[in-house]
């Protein structure tokens, strides 16, 4: 057991010796608080991994239909969209060294399988709930404001089904067999990623600190897995109507010049997203308790309706409220957001808002929202 050595302000010298968790739970507890101790930075130094976790003890299917059979310690997923399974255990545990192996295989090919990526997202959506959070906020929290939750989700999906899933193993300390099976199965396996964490424990006069090692990742393997995302772009109102343009009709565009126009007349802040691929615009209305963005509208042509973030803020926190939102957008012509979607985000297409009498309908319910908001300031 080794150490570490803290330099206070005042010179003084902490010696923190390494020290075992008191239980697994701790380490899971942790882990869940600091998803920064997966080390993103180490498991790709070109591009360093994000993370949103999904749930903690997610249930997990073995047929279609079925009902949970096993259950994963912690689901995150990366800016990428790669769902990350991890199991946590302690070296005191013997079955660190076999048997946890040939579960996370399982969870692995059952969730390829068997997890409906709507799933995922409602466990996402259900978690911030009962921690009283907007999942926009979270979202945006984790993996930034450049990246489009519609895009994401559906990437998702597509890793999912492609079988890109990470499985990590995470313990105060890897057993020289687990290790080697790791990176067995590094090697071996494409696009899955099978990686190993080490979060060694240091405590000493009321401190603690926590130093992640990822272990696993063979010179060939990252190499292999390890390409970096192209780098997000700050867009603005030029740059988003030249994308725009690029990949829609001409009404499309006149549709999106309506909701800037609105925005700059009634003096609202304008927040454009970060992107690497789709431009994204948020109208935000500005009160005593903060900022509310009830629309994104993207550069790929649709609108979306953020009903969860919307719940954050009074008077939209009274179901009735975010009800009558959601009955006002439906009844502009063509759009139809499903009734289960009030409790998160949905979209519809620009190109719905391109007739006049479909356009003031919008605007009035923004309108609408700005004022009901903007009446609690004091």
């Amino acid at each position: 057991m080794g150490g570490i050595y803290l330099i206070q302000g005042d010179g003084q010298l902490v010696e923190m010796p390494e020290t075992a968790y008191d239980s697994e739970a701790l380490l899971q507890e942790l882990l869940a608080t600091y998803p920064s101790l997966l080390a993103g930075d180490q498991i790709n130094t070109a591009a360093p991994r994000r993370w949103l976790l999904i749930s903690r003890e997610v249930p997990l299917a073995s047929e279609e239909g079925g009902v949970g059979r096993w259950s994963i310690d912690h689901v995150f997923l990366d800016q990428d969209a790669v769902p990350t399974l991890v199991e946590v255990k302690r070296s005191t545990d013997t079955r660190i060294r076999r048997e946890v192996v040939g579960q996370m295989l399982d969870y692995a090919a059952n969730a390829v399988v068997y997890w409906p990526v709507e799933k995922m997202q409602a466990q996402f959506e259900q978690r911030c709930a009962d921690e009283g959070r907007d999942p926009v906020n979270v979202f945006e929290e984790c993996l930034g404001r450049d990246i489009d939750p519609v895009a994401f989700w559906q990437q998702a999906k597509v890793n999912l089904q492609a079988g890109k899933v990470r499985m990590v193993f995470v313990a105060d300390k890897i057993p020289t067999e687990l290790l080697r099976i790791v990176e067995f199965l590094n090697e071996q396996m494409d696009p899955a990623q099978v990686l190993a964490v080490e979060v060694r424990q240091y405590l000493g006069q009321g401190q603690r600190a926590m130093v992640p090692r990822v272990l696993g990742q063979t010179a060939e393997a990252q190499q292999r897995k390890s390409a970096p995302r192209s780098p997000g772009r700050q867009w603005d109102a030029e740059a988003f109507l030249h994308a725009l343009q690029e990949s829609n009709t001409a009404e499309v565009v006149t549709a999106f010049r309506r909701i800037l126009d609105w925005t700059n007349d009634r003096g609202l802040d304008l927040h454009w997203g970060r992107g690497a691929r789709n431009g994204s615009f948020y109208p935000s209305i500005r009160y005593a308790g903060g900022q509310c963005r009830p629309v994104g509208v993207f550069t790929s042509g649709h609108v979306e309706t953020y009903f969860d973030g919307m719940k954050s803020h009074s008077p939209f926190n009274d179901e009735s409220k975010l009800r009558e939102f959601w009955i006002r957008l439906n009844q502009i012509d063509g759009v139809s957001l499903a009734e289960e979607r009030l409790g998160g985000w949905s979209m519809f297409p620009l190109a719905l808002l391109a007739p006049e009498e479909s356009m003031r309908q919008f605007l009035a319910t923004l309108d609408w929202i700005a004022e009901e908001v903007t009446a609690l300031r004091p």
